[in-house]
């Protein structure tokens, strides 16, 4: 297994060196494989399920390694996970509420130097995360189309290129390797795209920190970032395998993995006290260089998370007996998208000491406010 869990409760993840596929697989040629409108693995219709999308499809699916007591971590959700599945009261997906619970997590696990009003606003931040996909609506089409490739990013497409700086940079190399953009996806980019946003707006609240519309302001730009960034540490928003791996006879290894491994925060009934207790949180040194650092370890999981596919439980299947494996694989990528959330958070509000506002800006008279 190329990313495993060794004995001090870190993850093994050379950040680089992904390794040889678990099973065989060649590189799709130019225009195939990726995300296209219809997944060229399995081909499956959209689903409405009570009025919600459901992801058959890649185009249609949503989205502190450091445990100082990994043992004991490990065991207290293990015990609390076999209750709840004994008790039949888990809640199944990590597309919605699996992004607030993580989003929550995020914000307690702040320092005190983020402001007082950031990390009091968990709960509108955790709504706000939800957004991202609910704009991925049929109903919606111009914004459904722009937003689904936001969400993830085919690695094994750019035919081992490294990631590029910027979106535009990206697209260049795409058209080089005569691939659509937004057939291999740009999770890393709408992801430092929206962490800068939010530094901008904490510039406005530095200067006018009675604002309440830059307050709020603050709160939405966060729940994208806390989107896209948890959608990043699930190792199977990064790869051509997203939702089964094909094997050479044309069957396919594992299909519908993809709808098992995001259930898995509600489905383990994952807390957020828990999961940002005892997080060491920094914040990024560069922020584009520690988005692709992040997103090679999580791809370097990749082989790790088909190892686990027999055990994993399927969406809805309350008669699930908690493997540890399992257990540890989830506690382990929770901790982790909560760490690399509430970094990116502390990232952007250092980010915004540095930000020069226009001269034009004038917040206080253009909203009303007296600023003392």
């Amino acid at each position: 297994m190329i990313g495993s869990f060794n004995s001090s409760g870190r993850v093994s993840c050379p950040a680089y060196d992904v390794g040889p596929p678990l099973p065989p697989q060649s590189v799709p040629k130019p225009g195939e494989g990726g995300h296209s409108l219809v997944s060229p693995i399995d081909r499956l219709p959209f689903q409405d399920q009570g009025g919600r999308l459901e992801r058959t499809t890649r185009q249609n699916r949503s989205k502190n390694r450091k445990l100082n007591s990994p043992t004991k971590m490990r065991r207290l959700l293990f015990v609390v996970c076999v209750s709840l599945f004994a008790a039949g009261g888990a809640a199944w997906g990590w597309w919605s509420g699996g992004h607030g619970i993580l989003t929550r997590a995020a914000v307690q696990a702040l320092p005190d130097e983020v402001p007082a009003f950031f990390r009091a606003g968990e709960r509108m931040i955790a709504h706000c995360a939800y957004d991202p996909d609910i704009v991925k609506n049929r109903g919606a089409p111009h914004v459904r189309e722009a937003e689904h490739p936001e969400h993830y990013l085919d690695l094994e497409l750019l035919r081992g290129k490294p990631l590029p700086k910027s979106r535009y940079e990206f697209t260049q190399l795409c058209t080089e390797l005569e691939i659509k953009p937004d057939t291999v996806g740009f999770v890393p980019y709408a992801l430092a795209e929206w962490t800068e946003r939010l530094a901008v707006a904490f510039a406005e609240h530095r200067k006018w920190p009675n604002n309440p519309f830059i307050q709020n302001k603050c709160l939405v730009y966060a729940g994208f970032v806390a989107h896209y960034a948890q959608d990043m540490c699930q190792p199977l928003h990064l790869t051509i395998h997203f939702d089964g791996w094909k094997q050479p006879d044309g069957s396919v290894l594992h299909k519908g993995i993809h709808e098992k491994v995001d259930a898995l925060v509600e489905s383990l009934g994952l807390d957020p006290l828990v999961l940002a207790k005892d997080q060491e949180i920094q914040p990024l040194d560069d922020l584009m260089a520690g988005i692709v650092k992040e997103f090679h370890a999580a791809y370097s999981l990749l082989n790790g998370v088909y190892e686990l596919g027999d055990s994993l439980p399927s969406f809805g299947d309350k008669d699930w007996e908690p493997v540890p494996e399992v257990v540890d694989f989830a506690t382990e990528r929770a901790r982790e998208a909560t760490r690399f959330t509430a970094a990116l958070y502390l990232t952007a509000w250092e980010l915004s000491g540095k930000i020069k506002l226009e001269g034009w800006l004038n917040r206080a008279q253009d909203d009303g406010e007296t600023t003392k």
